[in-house]
């Protein structure tokens, strides 16, 4: 281990997809913060050289600003900056908003209803169809000029790309993440919930050691399985509490599809299952129970459709915040408070730091769920350090919900063979072992349809 910590003591970070508005901003926050980073070196990947450009110059303003010793490279070609890297991470999508928007409207037109379209169902199943060629070359790319990197896939479907990767390029070593469960953020906010804290602020170390929560399932699609205080089980107290907000919640607002009733929707799982599901604006659009395909109970609606529109102008203001910075319009000071650590890059500084602090990754189970397979592709807490994540025990999934983990997971197997192969076949099975595909003919029609309208970014092999 401390000859690992040697090699990485001025660690390369590269991120493939620069652009990501998400996390390449936040990528630059911490590499400069983080004292375990800042003397190692960056190095930010886009295909949109204005936009690599863009990003390169905050983080060359940022650097300035602070005084740091971290070098910086750029490049509109991965294969530049990959000697030497440490970490690589995966953060790109072909026009996402345009796509997103087309799978969901043309899915819509044939009975399903998808509030994010990433994930499952066919938004997410073509989503990998777009996204994961290119991680495989990447990953490619990743053996032949820096094959200790760690590989981290951040692009959804996670669980399908964190799959096809483990699958297809076992010769790297990588994971998956979400940024869903965020620790510690996510057990500060279910402590506070459960009222073991009034405030997320009030959150200690002290306390986060006797709350043992306990989440797992396939990424989003992830459940509480536990939540224990002091031996008082606080699972009543987080459902009661999710109760309260639905009495009381809006359908949403300007936060869109993935906000409306989640609360209401995240409850009434609760009643049925008895665990709290932990990403309902994702999980939501698992169930059939709001695909409109009958009786819905009140006052929650059959899901809304993903907004394509309100997604562009929620894009065109992140950049313009990055053109102000560049700019000079606002002080890159203020860049200071503006941004803050993600998920990745705190993973990243815990394996090179050995800070010994624990992270939610999609990794395999290796036994972490006890009636699950070793090999099932779970998001999980995880020890990690530069050895990677070891997943720690969280005890059986239940009944009912047992099943429905395991449909989701075929469906994203038999998805990332399809797209690694290049097979109708298996692209017809995955979509019609995808929990949201009720008719033979309607997801036959969907595939078509969708083949069709995404030519212009689908491997050439699905037209030949």
């Amino acid at each position: 281990m401390a000859n690992k910590m040697q090699c990485v003591q001025h660690p390369k970070l590269v991120v493939i997809g620069a652009g990501s508005l998400f996390f390449g901003r936040q990528a630059i926050w911490q590499m400069v913060h983080s004292p375990y980073l800042n003397t190692g070196t960056l190095a930010l990947v886009d295909t949109d050289e204005e936009r690599v450009e863009k990003m390169a110059k905050l983080a060359e303003m940022v650097i300035a600003y602070t005084g740091v010793s971290l070098a910086l490279e750029a490049s509109t070609d991965r294969k530049d900056v990959l000697n030497g890297a440490d970490f690589v991470v995966l953060s790109f999508a072909d026009r996402s908003v345009h796509f997103r928007g087309m799978d969901c409207q043309i899915a819509e037109k044939y009975g399903v209803r998808m509030c994010s379209g990433d994930t499952i169902g066919p938004g997410g199943i073509f989503r990998a169809m777009r996204e994961f060629p290119v991680i495989l070359e990447c990953a490619r790319d990743v053996e032949a000029l820096c094959p200790d990197a760690w590989v981290i896939n951040y692009i959804n479907p996670a669980a399908t790309n964190g799959i096809g990767l483990c699958r297809h390029a076992p010769q790297i070593r990588s994971f998956a993440l979400c940024d869903s469960l965020h620790m510690p953020h996510v057990k500060r906010r279910y402590a506070t919930r459960a009222g073991i804290v009034a405030d997320e602020a009030d959150h200690t170390d002290e306390i986060a050691a006797r709350f043992d929560m306990r989440i797992a399932g396939v990424n989003h699609f992830t459940w509480m399985l536990k939540a224990e205080y002091e031996g008082q089980d606080m699972m009543p107290a987080i459902a009661e509490s999710i109760r309260r907000d639905a009495v009381t919640e809006t359908d949403g607002g300007d936060k869109g599809a993935k906000a409306k009733f989640n609360s209401a929707i995240g409850y009434t799982l609760y009643e049925i299952y008895g665990y709290v599901p932990v990403c309902v604006a994702h999980t939501k659009e698992y169930m059939h129970f709001w695909q409109g395909l009958g009786v819905t109970p009140e006052p929650i609606p059959p899901l809304s459709i993903w907004e394509t529109e309100p997604r562009y102008e929620r894009h065109a203001a992140m950049w313009q915040q990055v053109d102000d910075f560049v700019s000079g319009a606002v002080p890159i000071a203020d860049c200071m408070t503006t941004f803050g650590p993600d998920h990745a890059t705190d993973i990243i500084e815990t394996m090179v730091g050995g800070l010994g602090k624990q992270f939610y990754v999609n990794t395999f189970n290796d036994g972490a769920v006890a009636n699950m397979a070793d090999d099932a592709f779970l998001e999980l807490l995880c020890h990690i350090d530069m050895d990677g994540p070891r997943p720690r025990p969280v005890g059986e999934m239940p009944r009912g919900l047992r099943g429905l983990q395991e449909q989701v997971l075929d469906a994203h197997e038999l998805t990332a063979e399809a797209v690694a192969t290049c097979d109708r076949g298996l692209l017809r099975r995955a979509m019609l072992t995808d929990p949201l595909l009720s008719s033979i003919a309607d997801a036959d029609a969907i595939v078509r349809e969708l083949l069709e309208a995404e030519r212009d970014a689908l491997p050439a092999c699905w037209f030949e």
